[in-house]
């Protein structure tokens, strides 16, 4: 019988994706020995508002991430997403630590972690007390493992800003996301 293959899920805006995300998930993957990822646009997350329509940003996620599979998530909450695909059961979701540490006001987080395990990003400084809080009000904190990424201060919403000043932003975006933006004029006022 052939070895299972551990799969990542690796949801979010991705408004725009950077090259923050592409290294979660390169780490992710070398880090926590993930076989297989599917990237997950949100087409409406739940917890926060997007102006970017979710087809474009789903085209930006594919020019991102081009070798690996990058999916339109139409679920509001993470657990309801994970309810409709048993197929992805026991995979391995992945959140930076400033998610997590909101985990346990997300929709049935014990759930969420019944269904599949949980990779945390975290990064150096991060307090760890802030995530071992989060660990104590889990039913099941075994099922969360800790990976440290290397420091890279890029967030989707500073990018947004620079975006629109026209600032250089070359080293944060992957190339050909970057060329997509700058063609389709994205971002601007």
């Amino acid at each position: 019988m052939p070895e299972a293959k551990t799969l990542g899920l690796f949801g979010g805006a991705f408004d725009p994706p950077h090259r923050g995300h592409v290294e979660l998930l390169r780490q992710a993957k070398e880090k926590l020995g993930l076989d297989d990822a599917i990237v997950l646009v949100a087409a409406d997350p739940g917890h926060k508002h997007v102006d970017t329509p979710a087809a474009v940003r789903l085209r930006l996620a594919r020019s991102a991430f081009p070798n690996e599979r990058v999916v339109l998530d139409d679920h509001a909450r993470t657990v309801d997403m994970l309810r409709a695909h048993p197929e992805w059961r026991d995979a391995v979701f992945l959140v930076g630590a400033d998610e997590f540490s909101d985990f346990a006001a997300w929709k049935e987080p014990d759930e969420v972690l019944r269904l599949v395990r949980l990779g945390v990003a975290t990064r150096p400084g991060f307090p760890r007390a802030q995530l071992d809080a989060v660990l104590r009000r889990l039913d099941h904190p075994e099922r969360v493992a800790f990976f440290e990424l290397d420091p890279m201060p890029v967030a989707s919403r500073d990018l947004r800003s620079l975006l629109e000043t026209g600032a250089e932003v070359n080293s944060d975006i992957p190339e050909e996301t970057l060329a997509i933006i700058r063609d389709e004029g994205l971002y601007t006022r």
